[in-house]
């Protein structure tokens, strides 16, 4: 069997980045939204036409044989100049958009490694258990040997060791569907194995709601979308009003004339015409109702920008009450809680052997640290996944640093 490739957080992001294909997809229509911004206001085509007459049409004494004519179509300038800057806010928006789907996608590959890691530690954890569980279980067939323990306390164990081979199970189905999920982001073989990380560094964020909000409100890729959609609609407002503007089309033509036989000066001249034509908006009603759409159009866009502003405000609170709930747990877990297990265990342990507990005491003892050390690896990983869920709200990877507690000190940060 091939052993799975040592690969970090970092290398999967910049594999993500590259490979997966709905980004492909999102820069793509980026890229043409910016292209449809470079021609929107560029003038129609002109149109070219000719006409042959056969037999000739007769001028008495001159004929027209054929005639070329060609036209240019000028719309109103101020309407080509606001369609373009239309245009161009859609397009930023789209680009937004696409650093958004960016930001999710992070965010699902780190949740996801998070995920890879507390499975790791809880295969980990199943197999020191069983380890500890055989050791006990020899032993307890010493002590039924020398008749200092009954036979349930061999059964016990024994149920014991079928329970974690079950977990083992478990958790091996999980860890091959996060590292699928992982593999479907970055765009290759779901079947491409993968190392699971055996550290995590903790991190102390210790950010604020307010600071949060703030750099969100200014650096969210989805809000900035939302932001640029409402000026488009704005000019589209103003393409509408400008659409009551008259076009022009400017025309000239050529009569290529001949006159067989003519005995007057200048017969059979060829002649040539120019000519303007103008559309004329007369239907009211027809230009209140192109009006009337795009104001609808403007208003619900800025009404969007409202509602993601407040899903992301929503959204940050809860994170942020998250991470702190996060941030107490592990204080909690690694003050008291993991120190006072592993006093009761070694105690019950030392005891067993002076013969002054039970064994299914021991084991429970056991039992309980593994449940609380995985339950501090789970604590560990849910908050690192907190933290990357907060980073892809705000819209930037901010530093977990105790100077973070201040927009100001973050933003020197950012900066660098």
């Amino acid at each position: 069997m091939v052993a799975a490739p040592a690969e970090s957080l970092a290398d999967l992001e910049n594999l993500v980045l590259t490979n997966n294909p709905t980004l492909k997809r999102m820069r793509q229509e980026a890229s043409a939204e910016w292209a449809r911004a470079s021609y929107v206001a560029k003038l129609p085509d002109p149109s070219v036409g000719g006409m042959v007459y056969t037999p000739p049409m007769m001028y008495e004494p001159d004929r027209q044989r054929a005639e070329l004519q060609a036209m240019q179509m000028i719309p109103w300038l101020g309407r080509l100049r606001a369609e373009e800057r239309q245009a161009c806010f859609e397009a930023m928006a789209a680009e937004n958009m696409y650093r958004a789907e960016r930001l999710r996608v992070l965010g699902e590959l780190r949740a996801n490694w998070f995920k890879l890691y507390v499975l790791g530690k809880q295969i980990e954890t199943a197999e020191a258990e069983k380890a500890q569980v055989d050791s006990l279980v020899k032993t307890a067939n010493a002590r039924v040997a020398t008749g200092d323990a009954q036979p349930g306390d061999v059964l016990m164990a024994t149920l014991e060791l079928g329970n974690l081979q079950e977990q083992l199970l478990t958790y091996g189905r999980e860890q091959a569907a996060a590292a699928a999920e992982i593999n479907r982001l970055a765009g290759r073989d779901v079947a491409t194995p993968i190392m699971p990380p055996t550290t995590l560094k903790q991190e102390t964020a210790d950010w604020n709601f307010e600071f949060l909000r703030q750099v969100a409100h200014e650096s969210q890729p989805e809000l900035n979308a939302a932001r640029l959609r409402t000026a488009a609609s704005r000019w589209g407002v103003e393409v509408a009003r400008l659409k009551r503007r008259p076009d022009l089309t400017l025309g000239a033509g050529w009569m290529v004339m001949d006159a067989p036989g003519a005995m007057m000066p200048g017969a059979g001249r060829d002649s040539f015409t120019l000519g303007v034509t103008t559309t004329v908006p007369l239907w009211k009603r027809k230009y209140d109702a192109i009006s009337t759409e795009a104001t609808r159009k403007h208003y619900a866009a800025h009404a969007t920008e409202e509602e993601t502003a407040l899903e992301i405000d929503s959204m940050l609170y809860d994170l942020w009450q998250q991470a702190e709930a996060g941030r107490r747990t592990l204080e909690l877990y690694e003050s008291s809680i993991l120190p006072q297990a592993r006093q009761t265990f070694e105690a019950d342990q030392q005891s067993l052997v002076n013969n002054t507990v039970s064994f299914d005491r021991v084991i429970r003892d056991y039992r309980t640290l593994l449940t609380l050390q995985l339950g501090y690896h789970k604590a560990l990983g849910e908050y690192a996944t907190t933290l990357a869920r907060i980073r892809q709200a705000v819209g930037v990877d901010l530093f977990a640093t105790a100077d973070a507690k201040t927009p100001e000190a973050q933003t020197s940060h950012i900066a660098n």
